[in-house]
């Protein structure tokens, strides 16, 4: 039989884990971010590998292939409700695979979400800094982005795989009768 509390730890660092990665994402996209808006000019872009991958400085006020446009506090609100999401579900977190999704996307909204916060036009209507171009017909994205698409794909493959928040994989344990989900 496991000690009383034994448990807690093992969540404490699955937290960790989480936190750890979105901190390294928010960081990541930071120092990005003011390096290009530093060094790169949005009417000239930087070949890296012909028109294959480009460094871009764009300005995004919308979401992908700039879909919901002028609808800046549409996307400040839905960023802010990942992160709280995050925030509570962290509390039933026993799963390595799920910190690691839950700390990409969490670092990736989190990123997005200081750009709409505090860059220009102004607070709260701020536009993404955008600079990975990948061909001339894909969207140009930042780094993220890529945390949020990856913490994605790692959340649809946890799901599939049956593997839970709580740790276990399969079927979902059944509550003691009198129990409600919190």
């Amino acid at each position: 039989m496991a000690e009383p509390g034994a448990g807690d730890g093992r969540r404490s660092r699955r937290v960790a884990l989480l936190v750890g990665i979105a901190a390294f994402v928010l960081a990541a996209d930071l120092v990005s971010k003011a390096l290009v808006v530093a060094h790169l000019r949005p009417d000239q872009p930087v070949h890296l590998i012909g028109n294959l991958l480009m460094l871009w400085l764009t300005r995004n006020p919308g979401a992908a292939w700039s879909v919901g446009t002028g609808e800046t506090a549409v996307f400040t609100v839905i960023a802010f409700g990942v992160v709280v999401y995050i925030a509570r579900t962290a509390r039933k977190l026993y799963s390595a695979g799920w910190a690691v999704a839950l700390g990409l996307l969490l670092g990736g909204a989190m990123g997005n979400l200081g750009d709409r916060i505090f860059r220009a036009p102004g607070l709260f209507r701020g536009e993404v800094v955008d600079w990975i171009a990948v061909t001339r017909y894909y969207p140009i994205f930042n780094l993220a982005d890529s945390a949020i698409v990856c913490g994605g794909i790692l959340t649809v493959i946890l799901a599939m795989r049956g593997y839970h928040l709580d740790g276990t994989r399969g079927e979902v344990p059944a509550r003691p009768a009198g129990q409600a989900e919190r």
